[in-house]
């Protein structure tokens, strides 16, 4: 059973720490700026078609899989704070630490929407919306499902120590479950699954609609994966008892 970390100030002082930190927002940052700017190009170019929505998803399932890779040995390749409190939620990392990651995630979608913004001429950075018809808490439910998903993957080809033969395909199964996501839930929640990457557009834009959606359903589903995951699937050996436990048990 996972037991949460709750860490200390002293972390962010570790060198480590300072590595992975830095890892997180390079890695955030080039899959913000590809997931965004596909949108953004869908958008331009063929509009509110099926084709879009399936280039945007590949784009997505792509960005993921390359920059969980990227970043798996620094930092873990988050790139979400729904997948970092996910994982502390089965004590895989500090809570401290998760604060610190989550923060360094928002920055970084924030300066990639902003440079695409200036890079494409002033274009909107497409902001997640709900569809119409899709109220609030049918976009709240939409994402704790499809966050879930993505947390239960994570936890079953990345973290579960017992992966067998799918073991070193975990970034690229995620990304496939995020673009799997995204074509079924991306015409009607949008298919966030991640804060960072509905926070960057919001900002850039100013179009804070419904936003609180893309934190409380990501929010819920993650850590929820994370703990049912970790202690029902996940099977670590007790230690061996001491000499004086074992008296008490004889």
């Amino acid at each position: 059973m996972g037991k949460v970390a709750f860490g200390c100030p002293r972390e962010a002082a570790q060198p480590d720490c300072l590595r992975a930190l830095v890892a997180e927002f390079v890695c955030t940052f080039l899959f913000v700026f590809a997931g965004v700017g596909s949108a953004m190009t869908a958008g331009k170019l063929l509009g509110d078609s099926l084709v879009g929505l399936f280039v945007v998803a590949m784009t997505h399932a792509l960005v993921v899989g390359v920059m969980i890779s990227a970043g798996l040995r620094t930092s873990g390749g988050h790139l979400n704070p729904a997948v970092t409190l996910g994982l502390a939620a089965g004590g895989h990392i500090s809570i401290f630490k998760s604060i610190l990651y989550i923060i360094d995630q928002l920055l970084a979608s924030a300066l990639a929407c902003a440079l695409l913004k200036y890079l494409t001429g002033g274009l909107e950075t497409p902001p997640h919306t709900l569809a119409a018809g899709v109220d609030s808490l049918q976009g709240v439910v939409w994402e704790i499902v499809l966050t879930f998903s993505l947390l239960f993957t994570v936890y079953a080809t990345l973290v579960d120590p017992k992966k067998g033969p799918i073991d070193g395909l975990g970034p690229i199964l995620t990304g496939f479950v995020v673009g799997a996501n995204i074509i079924a839930g991306g015409p009607f929640s949008g298919a966030s699954m991640n804060p960072a990457r509905s926070f960057g557009p919001a900002l850039v834009s100013g179009n804070w609609t419904n936003h609180w959606v893309y934190w409380v359903g990501p929010l819920i589903g993650g850590p929820l994966a994370g703990y049912f995951y970790e202690n029902f699937f996940i099977f670590r050996n007790a230690p061996e008892p001491t000499d004086e436990e074992q008296s008490l048990l004889n």
